[in-house]
């Protein structure tokens, strides 16, 4: 027999009682019955309940065992007695009667618990992540995101793509999120970047003449941790093709994630035939550019309703500035006063002056607003969003680039106060037609919104003939994102891939042709010497596994994550160095001066 098993903890049935079995692995609990113990034995793979009483020659070992102790336990398996069968556990119908116990290691107190699922402060959970990672929900969860990951390779695979591998140590990009920086020791004074993205490479790979690419990519971007991304380092499904339009990648990709989604989804409703939602639509009716389209409450304009009302707070308003526009929330369900006061609080609570509301009872639109509008028009506001007796409606007014956040926001929260939302679905979609540039109000110039590498609509043309800047924030770029259950899972366009094209894109931001070349070229050499048309994305794989496996917290599904404050408490990253290794690198530290 195999020194430490024949047997994993998950598999014995009841075709095995009888047989004398040898399994190994850590206590996760000991129950004592009045003299007769009880030990629930885990491994990666399962529990099997093992049993030792007085009359056996293990009973003394088996009473000095602790949770966690690792031990290895030789008996015979027998079926449990009637009445005691688990159904729960796939060894339910079986038990091992010890007759050897052997302790294989012994384990301290437990700084945090593994039985169970309590609420423990995450930095102690993530200092002794080792411990967390046996926690069944984190273990499994960790287990999921495999299967996913395998999944989502084979898929790809499967539809005619190949999986390369691109370099890690890059150089440094002066565009996007902050770069992690790693010093030359060969080369005094310069350094390499860890890749925020593959981003050039693959495009490079297709001037190579390579055709469909994919990598389960890691990248990393010195950045602020939030909720929907882990500090420092995350991993996405990178892909890019040549010679196709954006349906082409519509085509390739939609497939791939629907299935992971129904594969991995727990029986829930997946979105088929995913509708392309322009952006400025997407901002216009669920004020976000990533909508949770499993709650429908969608908003709309009704300004013409408030011009020259009695309602002289957002009249006044729009006979002041043309561009200001009056929203409207409905609120289906949600026609009480309790509900509209709530909702207001809830806005002066996010900075607000207050959320203007009518609720509709019978024969009367109720509240300050319906009082001022007049029956006419808040009876034309009725009807313009369908709503009917009970339900309610909310207002923002001003320039809807600086209010439809909060909107979106509004929206949101009212369909989780009245359980719009329908839990039991992932509702995909595309975004599409993204503004190719955007304003940048710190430096008062135009920058780009998205991927500075993306081909805008109608191309050159489309830049030589923007003569303003109002013109050239009118720009369209062939530029989506995938959408899920309100996050953001991938992002992708189709590339700029003319050298002219890109040096007059990258001019309208304020860079020339000599920085382009300098900042860019490797891309910018590789485009004179024959580029074909390509695109791609990348989707985010710790986002689509958090959803899939219901976290709340990209923590919960990844195995060795930095906490809030970007350290790894585990290895104690980052820390000092010694001064021979920063020697070697030719690097001083300059210590940041103590503030008073």
């Amino acid at each position: 027999m195999h020194r430490y098993r024949s047997h994993t903890c998950g598999a014995l049935r009841a075709s095995d009682i009888g047989k004398s079995v040898r399994l190994s692995g850590w206590v996760h609990r000991v129950r004592d019955h009045g003299g007769l113990l009880f030990i629930d034995l885990r491994d990666h793979y399962g529990i099997t309940q093992v049993v030792a009483d007085p009359d056996s020659p293990a009973f003394k070992t088996a009473e000095s065992v602790r949770s966690e102790w690792v031990i290895r336990v030789d008996g015979a398996v027998r079926q449990r007695p009637e009445g005691t069968v688990n159904a729960e556990l796939p060894t339910g119908e079986v038990e091992l009667f010890a007759t050897e116990i052997e302790v294989l290691s012994q384990a301290k107190e437990l700084p945090v618990p593994v039985f169970g699922e309590p609420d423990y402060p995450e930095d102690l959970r993530l200092q002794y992540r080792f411990l967390d990672l046996r926690r069944e929900t984190l273990h499994k969860n960790i287990m999921q995101r495999m299967a996913i990951v395998a999944s989502i390779r084979k898929r790809m695979v499967e539809g005619g793509f190949f999986e390369f591998s691109t370099p890690i140590l890059t150089a440094s990009s002066p565009e996007g999120a902050r770069d992690f920086l790693v010093p030359s020791r060969i080369h005094a004074g310069k350094f390499y970047a860890l890749p925020q993205a593959p981003q050039q490479y693959k495009q490079l790979l297709m001037v190579s003449g390579f055709d469909r690419y994919f990598q389960i990519a890691p990248c990393f971007r010195d950045e602020d941790p939030r909720a929907d991304r882990l500090p420092g380092e995350f991993y996405q499904l990178d892909v890019e093709m040549s010679f196709v339009e954006q349906e082409d990648i519509f085509s390739a990709m939609e497939p791939v994630i629907t299935g992971v989604f129904e594969e991995f989804g727990a029986g829930k409703e997946v979105t088929h035939g995913w509708p392309r939602i322009p952006y400025d639509e997407a901002i216009a009716k669920y004020g976000s550019d990533k909508p949770d389209l499993r709650n429908p409450i969608e908003m709309q304009d009704v300004t013409e309703a408030f011009r020259g009302s009695g309602f002289k707070i957002f009249a006044g308003m729009i006979d002041k500035d043309p561009k200001v526009r009056v929203w409207a929330i409905p609120a289906p369900g949600g026609g009480s006063r309790a509900f509209c006061d709530r909702m207001n609080s809830w806005a002066q609570g996010e900075g607000q002056p207050g959320l203007a509301y009518i609720f509709y009872r019978e024969n009367e639109a109720a509240g300050p607003v319906g009082k001022n509008l007049g029956p006419e028009r808040s009876e034309q506001i009725r009807t313009q969003l369908g709503l009917k007796e009970g339900d309610a409606v909310f207002f923002a007014a001003g320039n809807p680039a600086r209010f439809y956040k909060f909107a979106g926001e509004a929206r949101a929260r009212i369909g989780e106060e009245l359980k719009l939302i329908d839990e039991g679905k992932f509702a995909l979609a595309w975004i599409v037609d993204f503004p190719f540039y955007e304003w940048n109000e710190d430096d008062k110039k135009i920058d780009f919104s998205h991927n500075p590498f993306s081909m805008p609509q109608g191309g050159l043309d489309a830049l030589n003939a923007a003569s303003s800047d109002e013109d050239r924030l009118n720009i369209k770029a062939y530029q989506y994102d995938i959408v899920c259950n309100g996050f953001e899972i991938a992002s992708g366009s189709v590339r700029n891939h003319r050298p002219d094209t890109m040096v007059k894109a990258f001019e309208i931001t304020g860079l020339g042709q000599k920085e382009v070349e300098e900042r860019f070229g490797g891309l910018y050499r590789a485009f004179q010497y024959g580029a074909p048309p390509h695109g791609g994305m990348a989707a985010g794989i710790d986002r689509i596994v958090m959803l899939l496996v219901g976290a709340k917290n990209l923590r919960e599904i990844s195995l060795f994550p930095m906490n809030q404050q970007a350290n790894d408490l585990l290895m104690g990253a980052p820390s000092e160095v010694m001064p021979k290794q920063l020697r070697e690198l030719h690097i001083r530290v300059v210590a940041p001066e103590k503030k008073d």
